[in-house]
């Protein structure tokens, strides 16, 4: 194999890979585009919650929120489990740490959007609803 082989190979390695994260930051910014996502992530702060509980304090449909945390997982934003026939969501810790500037950004910014206070002022109700009927929660990774 010549030199100019090698070098060409190398070249198209460092191409796909500089394109893999192209991609994965249009992904990520394709999911943060979305009103209801940002107001998810609001939720996700600090805690990880249930669905049924997202569900309950945004006021949307299971598909809806399934919808929405689906995407958000997918990019990378958001990791779950299960624990029966639960599902729990958090922000993906992985995240936090390749994203240290954005991830700081999101902290400050999604706390100052119109809508938090509201929708953490129902978050607070519906912890008093005890909406999954747990008392102990299992972690269990998906």
């Amino acid at each position: 194999m010549t030199l100019s082989c090698i070098v060409y190979a190398y070249m198209r390695i460092y191409l796909c890979k500089r394109e893999e994260v192209l991609l994965q930051m249009v992904d990520i910014f394709k999911a943060l585009s979305e009103d209801s996502r940002l107001r998810i992530l609001a939720l996700l702060l600090d805690k990880e919650m249930c669905v049924c509980e997202i569900e309950a304090c945004l006021k949307m449909t299971q598909s809806n929120a399934s919808r929405h945390l689906t995407i958000l997982k997918n990019c990378g934003i958001l990791e779950g489990y299960k624990n029966a026939q639960w599902a729990f969501y958090r922000i993906n810790d992985n995240f936090k740490l390749s994203h240290i500037d954005l991830w700081k950004y999101l902290q400050v910014k999604l706390k100052e959007a119109p809508t938090y206070q509201i929708d953490y002022d129902e978050c607070e109700k519906c912890k008093t609803q005890n909406l999954c009927h747990l008392s102990n929660r299992e972690t269990k990774g998906i």
